[in-house]
């Protein structure tokens, strides 16, 4: 299936450059990312404009790939968990269909750095992230969304993560334009 990387909060009209959920529903494109760290840093998406963008694809029936997490000083600061639970908790109460989300823990000081959180760091932020939604949605949501890893992901730290019981696959920025992307692919299918 196929992903934007974006969609508007929008609906119809004239919105010129941005992609609604109705344009998706028109050209069969089933996912789209919102809450990406580019979008809320350089664009200045807010919590409340994720939450806007979630509604519209959960009542238009296109599927989310949520984006979540922490700057570098987010991070030293203890604040991780926080953050993630912060931008969490603004689409939550948007969220009717479950299986239609998907999570994507991607630390924006790992991303296209060359850093990567460790495997242990990686996994206890997912676990922290599995055991918030427990309390504030329900343990069945905890237990069968997935949570993706984003931020750095490559041929070289990809096998490792992916052991990680919380670590349900990866979102690739830039090493899924380099032929060694296909190992990431390799190691995630075992």
């Amino acid at each position: 299936e196929v992903s934007t990387q974006n969609v508007s909060a929008t609906g119809m009209g004239a919105f010129t450059g941005e992609w609604n959920v109705d344009h998706l529903k028109d050209m069969e494109i089933a996912w789209t990312l919102v809450g990406h760290s580019e979008r809320r840093t350089k664009y200045g998406e807010t919590d409340e404009v994720t939450a806007a963008k979630v509604d519209m694809c959960q009542k238009a029936g296109v599927k989310v790939i949520f984006c979540i997490g922490e700057l570098l000083e987010e991070r030293e600061g203890g604040k991780t968990d926080e953050v993630n639970q912060r931008q969490l908790s603004a689409v939550i109460p948007k969220i009717t269909n479950w299986d239609d989300i998907v999570i994507a823990y991607e630390p924006v000081w790992a991303i296209g750095t060359g850093k990567v959180a460790t495997p242990e760091q990686a996994q206890d932020t997912h676990a922290a992230i599995r055991a918030f939604l427990k309390s504030a949605v329900s343990a069945e949501v905890a237990d069968k969304v997935r949570i993706q890893y984003g931020g750095s992901v490559s041929p070289d730290n990809c096998a490792e993560l992916i052991t990680k019981p919380d670590i349900d696959g990866f979102l690739v920025g830039g090493a899924s334009l380099k032929p060694s992307f296909m190992d990431i692919v390799t190691a995630v299918q075992g």
